[in-house]
Protein backbone atom coordinates (compact mmCIF):
# COMPACT_ATOMS: atom_id res chain seq x y z
CA UNK A 1 0.00 0.00 0.00
CA UNK A 2 2.47 2.60 -1.16
CA UNK A 3 1.64 6.29 -0.88
CA UNK A 4 -0.30 8.06 -3.59
CA UNK A 5 2.00 9.03 -6.40
CA UNK A 6 1.72 12.65 -5.48
CA UNK A 7 2.47 15.46 -7.88
CA UNK A 8 2.21 18.05 -5.16
CA UNK A 9 -1.57 18.01 -5.11
CA UNK A 10 -2.96 18.66 -1.65
CA UNK A 11 -5.82 16.34 -2.55
CA UNK A 12 -3.38 13.45 -2.79
CA UNK A 13 -1.90 14.63 0.51
CA UNK A 14 -5.33 14.05 2.03
CA UNK A 15 -5.04 10.36 1.13
CA UNK A 16 -1.63 10.08 2.80
CA UNK A 17 -3.04 11.78 5.90
CA UNK A 18 -6.00 9.39 6.00
CA UNK A 19 -3.63 6.43 5.73
CA UNK A 20 -1.44 7.87 8.47
CA UNK A 21 -4.39 8.53 10.78
CA UNK A 22 -5.51 4.94 10.28
CA UNK A 23 -2.10 3.51 11.17
CA UNK A 24 -1.81 5.83 14.18
CA UNK A 25 -5.12 4.65 15.61
CA UNK A 26 -4.40 1.03 14.71
CA UNK A 27 -1.15 1.02 16.71
CA UNK A 28 -2.79 2.75 19.69
CA UNK A 29 -5.70 0.30 19.93
CA UNK A 30 -3.46 -2.75 19.43
CA UNK A 31 -0.89 -1.95 22.13
CA UNK A 32 -2.51 -0.82 25.41
CA UNK A 33 -0.45 -0.99 28.56
CA UNK A 34 -2.88 -3.54 29.95
CA UNK A 35 -5.89 -5.28 28.42
CA UNK A 36 -7.76 -4.95 31.71
CA UNK A 37 -7.99 -1.15 31.49
CA UNK A 38 -8.93 0.19 28.06
CA UNK A 39 -11.22 3.13 27.38
CA UNK A 40 -14.49 1.96 25.81
CA UNK A 41 -13.90 3.77 22.52
CA UNK A 42 -10.55 1.99 22.15
CA UNK A 43 -12.13 -1.47 22.40
CA UNK A 44 -14.12 -3.32 19.78
CA UNK A 45 -17.85 -3.60 20.37
CA UNK A 46 -18.52 -6.85 22.21
CA UNK A 47 -20.79 -8.05 19.37
CA UNK A 48 -23.46 -5.81 17.81
CA UNK A 49 -22.65 -2.11 17.96
CA UNK A 50 -19.86 0.23 16.98
CA UNK A 51 -16.88 2.02 18.53
CA UNK A 52 -14.05 4.15 17.18
CA UNK A 53 -11.84 1.07 17.15
CA UNK A 54 -14.28 -0.69 14.82
CA UNK A 55 -13.50 1.95 12.21
CA UNK A 56 -9.79 1.10 11.93
CA UNK A 57 -9.74 -2.07 9.84
CA UNK A 58 -12.41 -1.05 7.29
CA UNK A 59 -10.59 2.25 6.82
CA UNK A 60 -7.43 0.25 6.16
CA UNK A 61 -9.33 -1.52 3.37
CA UNK A 62 -10.70 1.82 2.15
CA UNK A 63 -7.17 3.21 1.75
CA UNK A 64 -6.12 0.00 -0.03
CA UNK A 65 -8.79 0.97 -2.55
CA UNK A 66 -7.41 4.52 -2.67
CA UNK A 67 -4.00 3.13 -3.60
CA UNK A 68 -5.55 0.93 -6.29
CA UNK A 69 -6.82 4.07 -8.01
CA UNK A 70 -3.19 4.95 -8.69
CA UNK A 71 -1.63 1.54 -9.27
CA UNK A 72 -4.32 0.39 -11.72
CA UNK A 73 -3.66 3.32 -14.07
CA UNK A 74 -0.60 1.58 -15.51
CA UNK A 75 -2.76 -1.30 -16.72
CA UNK A 76 -5.33 0.78 -18.59
CA UNK A 77 -3.67 0.14 -21.96
CA UNK A 78 -4.48 -2.92 -24.13
CA UNK A 79 -2.29 -6.01 -23.96
CA UNK A 80 -1.33 -5.75 -20.29
CA UNK A 81 -3.68 -8.40 -18.91
CA UNK A 82 -0.92 -10.93 -18.21
CA UNK A 83 1.23 -8.38 -16.38
CA UNK A 84 -1.76 -7.22 -14.35
CA UNK A 85 -2.78 -10.73 -13.30
CA UNK A 86 0.78 -11.66 -12.36
CA UNK A 87 1.21 -8.48 -10.32
CA UNK A 88 -2.13 -8.75 -8.53
CA UNK A 89 -1.75 -12.44 -7.73
CA UNK A 90 1.87 -12.11 -6.58
CA UNK A 91 1.06 -9.16 -4.32
CA UNK A 92 -2.01 -10.82 -2.83
CA UNK A 93 -0.07 -14.02 -2.19
CA UNK A 94 2.79 -12.09 -0.57
CA UNK A 95 0.46 -10.17 1.77
CA UNK A 96 -1.43 -13.35 2.66
CA UNK A 97 1.80 -15.20 3.46
CA UNK A 98 3.09 -12.32 5.59
CA UNK A 99 -0.20 -12.46 7.48
CA UNK A 100 0.32 -16.16 8.21
CA UNK A 101 3.83 -15.46 9.49
CA UNK A 102 2.58 -12.63 11.71
CA UNK A 103 -0.01 -14.95 13.24
CA UNK A 104 2.82 -17.27 14.25
CA UNK A 105 5.45 -14.62 15.04
CA UNK A 106 7.77 -14.63 16.97
CA UNK A 107 7.63 -18.41 16.43
CA UNK A 108 8.63 -19.14 20.04
CA UNK A 109 6.98 -18.82 23.46
CA UNK A 110 8.72 -17.94 26.70
CA UNK A 111 7.91 -20.57 29.34
CA UNK A 112 9.45 -21.60 32.66
CA UNK A 113 11.93 -23.90 30.93
CA UNK A 114 12.89 -21.19 28.43
CA UNK A 115 11.94 -20.59 24.82
CA UNK A 116 9.69 -23.22 23.24
CA UNK A 117 8.78 -23.38 19.56
CA UNK A 118 5.14 -22.67 18.73
CA UNK A 119 3.20 -25.46 17.07
CA UNK A 120 2.57 -24.76 13.39
CA UNK A 121 -0.30 -27.25 13.49
CA UNK A 122 -2.39 -24.70 15.42
CA UNK A 123 -1.59 -21.65 13.31
CA UNK A 124 -4.49 -19.28 12.74
CA UNK A 125 -5.16 -19.27 9.00
CA UNK A 126 -7.11 -16.02 8.73
CA UNK A 127 -6.26 -12.53 9.91
CA UNK A 128 -6.01 -8.85 9.02
CA UNK A 129 -3.44 -9.17 6.24
CA UNK A 130 -5.11 -12.28 4.86
CA UNK A 131 -8.36 -10.33 4.50
CA UNK A 132 -6.53 -7.43 2.88
CA UNK A 133 -4.94 -9.86 0.41
CA UNK A 134 -8.23 -11.53 -0.54
CA UNK A 135 -10.18 -8.28 -0.85
CA UNK A 136 -7.38 -6.55 -2.74
CA UNK A 137 -7.16 -9.38 -5.26
CA UNK A 138 -10.89 -9.71 -5.92
CA UNK A 139 -11.43 -5.94 -6.05
CA UNK A 140 -8.52 -5.63 -8.48
CA UNK A 141 -10.11 -8.17 -10.80
CA UNK A 142 -13.47 -6.40 -10.63
CA UNK A 143 -11.89 -3.03 -11.37
CA UNK A 144 -9.84 -4.41 -14.26
CA UNK A 145 -12.61 -6.33 -15.98
CA UNK A 146 -15.77 -4.33 -15.21
CA UNK A 147 -16.67 -0.66 -15.75
CA UNK A 148 -17.56 1.60 -12.84
CA UNK A 149 -21.33 1.33 -13.21
CA UNK A 150 -21.20 -2.46 -13.21
CA UNK A 151 -19.03 -2.47 -10.09
CA UNK A 152 -21.42 -0.13 -8.30
CA UNK A 153 -24.28 -2.52 -9.08
CA UNK A 154 -22.16 -5.51 -8.02
CA UNK A 155 -21.30 -3.76 -4.74
CA UNK A 156 -25.01 -3.37 -3.99
CA UNK A 157 -25.70 -6.99 -4.94
CA UNK A 158 -22.87 -8.17 -2.69
CA UNK A 159 -24.26 -6.33 0.34
CA UNK A 160 -27.80 -7.58 -0.23
CA UNK A 161 -26.69 -11.14 -1.03
CA UNK A 162 -24.54 -11.26 2.10
CA UNK A 163 -27.53 -10.16 4.18
CA UNK A 164 -29.57 -12.98 2.66
CA UNK A 165 -26.83 -15.56 3.23
CA UNK A 166 -26.44 -14.68 6.89
CA UNK A 167 -30.20 -14.63 7.43
CA UNK A 168 -31.08 -17.88 5.68
CA UNK A 169 -28.02 -19.95 6.60
CA UNK A 170 -27.68 -18.77 10.19
CA UNK A 171 -29.57 -20.38 13.06
CA UNK A 172 -33.32 -19.94 12.80
CA UNK A 173 -34.49 -17.25 15.20
CA UNK A 174 -31.02 -15.84 15.86
CA UNK A 175 -29.02 -15.89 12.61
CA UNK A 176 -26.59 -13.18 13.71
CA UNK A 177 -25.49 -14.78 16.98
CA UNK A 178 -21.91 -15.70 17.81
CA UNK A 179 -22.57 -19.44 17.87
CA UNK A 180 -25.13 -19.66 15.08
CA UNK A 181 -23.96 -17.39 12.26
CA UNK A 182 -23.25 -18.51 8.69
CA UNK A 183 -19.68 -17.14 8.75
CA UNK A 184 -18.75 -19.60 11.49
CA UNK A 185 -20.59 -22.46 9.80
CA UNK A 186 -18.72 -22.03 6.51
CA UNK A 187 -15.34 -21.72 8.22
CA UNK A 188 -15.96 -24.91 10.20
CA UNK A 189 -16.73 -26.75 6.96
CA UNK A 190 -13.34 -25.96 5.46
CA UNK A 191 -11.00 -25.12 8.36
CA UNK A 192 -10.20 -27.15 11.51
CA UNK A 193 -11.39 -25.50 14.73
CA UNK A 194 -7.81 -25.23 16.02
CA UNK A 195 -6.88 -22.98 13.08
CA UNK A 196 -9.57 -20.39 13.78
CA UNK A 197 -9.40 -17.43 16.16
CA UNK A 198 -10.14 -18.53 19.72
CA UNK A 199 -10.65 -15.17 21.44
CA UNK A 200 -14.45 -15.33 21.65
CA UNK A 201 -14.55 -18.40 23.88
CA UNK A 202 -15.29 -20.64 20.90
CA UNK A 203 -13.66 -21.09 17.49
CA UNK A 204 -14.87 -18.10 15.48
CA UNK A 205 -12.79 -15.96 13.16
CA UNK A 206 -13.79 -12.30 12.68
CA UNK A 207 -11.74 -12.39 9.48
CA UNK A 208 -13.42 -15.55 8.23
CA UNK A 209 -13.83 -16.47 4.59
CA UNK A 210 -17.49 -15.58 4.02
CA UNK A 211 -17.23 -12.17 5.68
CA UNK A 212 -14.48 -11.23 3.21
CA UNK A 213 -17.28 -10.83 0.66
CA UNK A 214 -18.80 -7.57 1.99
CA UNK A 215 -15.33 -6.27 2.89
CA UNK A 216 -14.58 -6.13 -0.84
CA UNK A 217 -17.05 -3.24 -1.00
CA UNK A 218 -14.86 -1.21 1.39
CA UNK A 219 -12.02 -1.55 -1.12
CA UNK A 220 -14.24 -0.69 -4.08
CA UNK A 221 -15.60 2.49 -2.48
CA UNK A 222 -12.05 3.48 -1.57
CA UNK A 223 -11.07 2.99 -5.20
CA UNK A 224 -13.96 5.13 -6.43
CA UNK A 225 -12.94 7.87 -3.98
CA UNK A 226 -9.34 7.75 -5.19
CA UNK A 227 -10.45 7.99 -8.81
CA UNK A 228 -12.68 10.94 -7.99
CA UNK A 229 -9.70 12.78 -6.51
CA UNK A 230 -7.61 12.02 -9.60
CA UNK A 231 -10.20 13.57 -11.89
CA UNK A 232 -9.91 16.89 -10.02
CA UNK A 233 -13.49 17.86 -10.71
CA UNK A 234 -15.20 20.60 -8.77
CA UNK A 235 -17.64 19.45 -6.17
CA UNK A 236 -15.68 16.34 -5.15
CA UNK A 237 -15.62 17.38 -1.51
CA UNK A 238 -19.38 18.01 -1.50
CA UNK A 239 -20.02 14.64 -3.13
CA UNK A 240 -17.94 12.89 -0.47
CA UNK A 241 -19.76 14.67 2.33
CA UNK A 242 -23.27 14.11 0.98
CA UNK A 243 -22.55 10.48 0.04
CA UNK A 244 -21.01 9.90 3.46
CA UNK A 245 -24.03 11.29 5.29
CA UNK A 246 -26.40 9.23 3.13
CA UNK A 247 -24.50 6.01 3.78
CA UNK A 248 -24.36 6.62 7.53
CA UNK A 249 -28.12 7.29 7.64
CA UNK A 250 -28.89 4.16 5.61
CA UNK A 251 -26.56 2.11 7.80
CA UNK A 252 -28.26 3.14 11.03
CA UNK A 253 -31.70 2.53 9.51
CA UNK A 254 -30.58 -0.92 8.33
CA UNK A 255 -29.12 -1.63 11.77
CA UNK A 256 -32.62 -2.25 13.15
CA UNK A 257 -32.99 -5.40 11.02
CA UNK A 258 -29.37 -6.22 10.09
CA UNK A 259 -27.23 -5.18 13.06
CA UNK A 260 -24.00 -3.24 12.67
CA UNK A 261 -21.41 -5.84 13.61
CA UNK A 262 -17.67 -5.69 12.94
CA UNK A 263 -17.04 -9.36 13.71
CA UNK A 264 -19.61 -10.45 11.11
CA UNK A 265 -18.73 -7.49 8.84
CA UNK A 266 -22.42 -6.95 8.21
CA UNK A 267 -23.60 -4.91 5.24
CA UNK A 268 -24.86 -2.17 7.55
CA UNK A 269 -21.38 -2.06 9.07
CA UNK A 270 -19.87 -1.65 5.59
CA UNK A 271 -22.13 1.30 4.78
CA UNK A 272 -21.45 2.93 8.14
CA UNK A 273 -17.67 2.66 7.82
CA UNK A 274 -17.38 3.76 4.20
CA UNK A 275 -19.77 6.60 4.99
CA UNK A 276 -17.55 7.79 7.84
CA UNK A 277 -14.45 7.37 5.66
CA UNK A 278 -15.98 9.56 2.96
CA UNK A 279 -16.92 12.16 5.56
CA UNK A 280 -13.40 12.18 7.00
CA UNK A 281 -11.85 12.39 3.54
CA UNK A 282 -14.20 15.23 2.65
CA UNK A 283 -13.19 17.13 5.78
CA UNK A 284 -9.50 16.51 5.03
CA UNK A 285 -9.96 17.95 1.55
CA UNK A 286 -11.69 20.98 3.08
CA UNK A 287 -8.93 21.55 5.63
CA UNK A 288 -5.92 20.73 3.45
CA UNK A 289 -7.06 21.63 -0.07
CA UNK A 290 -9.41 24.55 0.59
CA UNK A 291 -8.08 26.11 3.77
CA UNK A 292 -4.43 25.15 3.17
CA UNK A 293 -3.93 24.04 6.78
CA UNK A 294 -1.11 21.64 6.05
CA UNK A 295 1.57 21.86 8.75
CA UNK A 296 -0.31 19.64 11.21
CA UNK A 297 -0.62 16.90 8.59
CA UNK A 298 3.10 16.08 8.49
CA UNK A 299 2.88 13.80 11.51
CA UNK A 300 0.37 11.51 9.81
CA UNK A 301 2.03 11.66 6.38
CA UNK A 302 5.11 10.03 7.92
CA UNK A 303 2.99 6.97 8.72
CA UNK A 304 0.94 7.22 5.55
CA UNK A 305 3.87 6.84 3.17
CA UNK A 306 4.78 3.40 4.51
CA UNK A 307 1.42 2.36 5.92
CA UNK A 308 1.41 -1.40 5.41
CA UNK A 309 5.08 -1.83 6.31
CA UNK A 310 4.64 0.24 9.48
CA UNK A 311 1.69 -1.91 10.51
CA UNK A 312 3.87 -5.02 10.12
CA UNK A 313 6.76 -3.33 11.94
CA UNK A 314 4.59 -2.30 14.90
CA UNK A 315 3.25 -5.84 15.23
CA UNK A 316 6.66 -7.54 15.06
CA UNK A 317 8.45 -5.14 17.40
CA UNK A 318 5.72 -5.48 20.02
CA UNK A 319 5.87 -9.29 19.75
CA UNK A 320 9.65 -9.26 20.14
CA UNK A 321 9.47 -7.04 23.22
CA UNK A 322 7.32 -9.65 24.96
CA UNK A 323 10.18 -12.16 24.65
CA UNK A 324 12.31 -10.12 27.05
CA UNK A 325 11.70 -10.00 30.79
CA UNK A 326 12.48 -7.62 33.63
CA UNK A 327 11.85 -8.51 37.27
CA UNK A 328 10.11 -11.65 36.07
CA UNK A 329 7.65 -9.75 33.87
CA UNK A 330 7.47 -9.36 30.08
CA UNK A 331 9.27 -6.14 29.20
CA UNK A 332 6.14 -4.19 28.06
CA UNK A 333 4.35 -5.18 31.29
CA UNK A 334 7.36 -4.02 33.33
CA UNK A 335 7.60 -0.71 31.48
CA UNK A 336 3.90 -0.03 31.90
CA UNK A 337 3.75 -0.94 35.57
CA UNK A 338 6.92 0.94 36.59
CA UNK A 339 6.85 4.02 34.38
CA UNK A 340 3.15 4.59 33.71
CA UNK A 341 0.91 2.81 36.22
CA UNK A 342 3.09 4.03 39.10
CA UNK A 343 1.77 7.58 38.77
CA UNK A 344 -1.42 7.33 36.68
CA UNK A 345 -4.73 5.53 37.10
CA UNK A 346 -5.16 2.24 35.25
CA UNK A 347 -6.98 3.60 32.19
CA UNK A 348 -4.82 6.68 31.73
CA UNK A 349 -1.58 4.71 32.16
CA UNK A 350 -2.69 2.04 29.69
CA UNK A 351 -3.61 4.71 27.14
CA UNK A 352 -0.41 6.71 27.63
CA UNK A 353 1.67 3.56 27.18
CA UNK A 354 -0.09 2.95 23.84
CA UNK A 355 0.57 6.54 22.76
CA UNK A 356 4.23 6.19 23.75
CA UNK A 357 4.63 2.98 21.78
CA UNK A 358 2.98 4.61 18.76
CA UNK A 359 5.45 7.52 18.97
CA UNK A 360 8.32 5.04 19.27
CA UNK A 361 7.25 3.40 16.00
CA UNK A 362 6.69 6.85 14.48
CA UNK A 363 10.40 7.60 14.96
CA UNK A 364 11.23 4.59 12.78
CA UNK A 365 8.77 5.85 10.18
CA UNK A 366 10.29 9.34 10.34
CA UNK A 367 13.80 8.00 9.73
CA UNK A 368 12.51 6.02 6.75
CA UNK A 369 10.78 9.11 5.37
CA UNK A 370 13.85 11.32 5.82
CA UNK A 371 15.95 8.73 4.00
CA UNK A 372 13.20 8.37 1.36
CA UNK A 373 12.82 4.67 2.10
CA UNK A 374 9.38 3.59 0.94
CA UNK A 375 8.75 -0.14 1.09
CA UNK A 376 6.13 -1.60 -1.21
CA UNK A 377 4.56 -4.81 0.01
Amino acid sequence: MNNAETNGSSRYLSLDVLRGMTITLMIVVNTPGTRSAIYASLKHAAWHGFTLTDLVFPTFLFVVGNALAFSMKRYEFPGLQKQFLQKAFRRALTIFFIGLLLNQFPFVMLQNEGFVLKSWANIRLFGVLQRIAICYFIASLMIYYFPKKVNIILAGIILLAYWAMLYFFGDHGDPYSLAGNAVLKLDLLIVPEKNLYQGYGLPFDPEGLLSCLPAIVNVLIGYFAGRALQQKQSGTMSKFLTSGVAMVVIAWAWHSIFPINKSLWTSSYVLLTVGIDLLVLGVLILVIDRWKWIKWAGFFVVFGKNALFIYILAWTVNSILYLFTANGMPLPVFIHSHYFASWLNAYASSFLYAISYMLFIWLFALIMDLKRIYIKV
